[in-house]
C-alpha cells in the first residue's frame, strides 16, 4: 500500500499543510467546510493509479498556517490561492477535485483558469448553499457571539451526520482537532460567512458551454447536498459523469474509499492521454 503522509512548504507568508501519497500528475483535492482529513481514506486508492493526490489544507484550516480574512474567504479569492499553491508545487496546468465548498472552488477554476478536466465530491452548487449550519455565520452578530467550545460541539452535530456512520472516540478527535485552535476557528467562520450561492450560480452559463470531461462522485445519503442536484447538474452541463455511491453521505470517502478512490483515479488517470497543451492556466477573478 503507497504511503500517505504529511508535509508543508510556504505560500507567500504562511506553512501551508498537505497530505500526499505516491508519485505522477498531480491532483489537488480540495476541501470546504471540513480540512484535508475528509480526503485521507481515498489518498492511496488514488494513487494507485499512478497519481501523486495532494489533500491541501487551505489557510487557517486544518493544519496550515496563516488566517482567512472575510476577503480572502471568498470563493474567488481561494480560487486565486489555489493557484498559487499549485505555482509553489511546480505545477501549472493542475488536475483539481473539490468536496463540499472546495467544489464551489473547483467550478470557479474550471470556469476562469480553464481546467481540462474537473470532478466533484458531494460538492455545493447552484443554490444549493449555504445550509443553514452555515448560512446562521454570515450574520456578524451571530459570530460575534461564539465561542471555541460552540464552534466544535457544532462542527460535532455536523460532523456526525455528515460522515454517516458511527464515529470512535479517537476519530471523532482528530476530525475536530483544528477547530479547538482560536486562529483555525476564526477562520472557519470567516469561510461561513463568505459562503454565497452567487458564486456557483453565475458559473452555470459557462458550464453549460464547458465540453471538457467532469465527473460527479455521490454520496446517495447525503442531505447537506442531496444527490438531486448531481442528477440537475449532469442533466445541464455537457461532458459530465454522475458515479452514486449507495449507503453514502456528505463525506462519501468514509463511507466506500475504494469506490471514490478508484472512481477518481480512473477519471484522472484519462488526463494522461496525449492532447494539446494548452497555455498556462491564469485566473481572471
Amino acid at each position: 500500500m503507497t504511503q500517505i503522509h504529511r508535509e508543508s512548504l510556504r505560500v507567500g507568508d504562511d506553512e501551508i499543510s498537505f497530505l500526499t501519497a505516491g508519485d505522477g500528475p498531480l491532483v489537488l483535492l480540495l476541501h470546504g467546510t471540513y480540512w484535508s482529513r475528509v480526503w485521507q481514506p481515498v489518498l492511496d486508492v488514488i494513487a494507485a493509479h499512478g497519481l501523486r493526490p495532494v489533500a491541501v489544507d487551505l489557510p487557517g484550516s486544518g493544519r496550515s498556517g496563516g488566517e482567512l480574512s472575510p476577503e480572502t474567504a471568498s470563493v474567488p479569492a481561494l480560487a486565486g490561492w489555489v493557484l498559487r499553491f499549485a505555482a509553489a508545487l511546480g505545477s501549472e496546468r493542475p488536475l483539481v477535485a473539490g468536496h463540499d465548498i472546495g467544489g464551489a472552488i473547483t467550478q470557479h477554476l474550471a470556469v476562469h483558469a480553464g481546467l481540462e478536466r474537473f470532478a466533484l465530491v458531494n460538492s455545493v452548487s447552484y443554490d444549493s448553499w449555504p445550509v443553514p449550519g452555515v448560512a446562521r455565520f454570515r450574520d456578524p452578530e451571530v459570530v460575534r457571539g461564539v465561542t471555541v467550545d460552540e464552534l466544535v460541539g457544532w462542527r460535532e452535530q455536523a460532523l456526525t451526520k455528515a460522515i454517516a456512520r458511527p464515529l470512535g472516540d479517537a476519530e471523532r478527535d482528530e476530525y475536530l482537532s483544528p477547530w479547538r485552535d482560536e486562529r483555525r476557528a476564526r477562520s472557519w467562520l470567516r469561510l461561513a460567512g463568505a459562503a454565497d450561492s452567487v458564486y456557483t450560480l453565475e458559473l452555470m452559463p459557462a458550464l453549460r458551454e464547458s465540453t471538457v470531461p467532469k465527473l460527479l462522485v455521490w454520496g446517495e445519503d447525503d442531505t447537506f447536498q442531496p444527490v438531486s442536484y448531481a442528477e440537475r447538474f449532469a442533466a445541464e452541463v455537457p461532458n459530465c459523469e454522475l458515479v452514486r455511491v449507495p449507503r453514502a453521505g456528505h463525506i462519501p470517502m468514509e463511507n466506500d474509499p475504494a469506490a471514490v478512490g478508484e472512481a477518481l483515479g480512473r477519471f484522472f488517470t484519462a488526463a494522461r492521454e496525449p492532447s494539446p497543451q494548452p497555455a498556462p492556466l491564469q485566473t481572471s477573478r
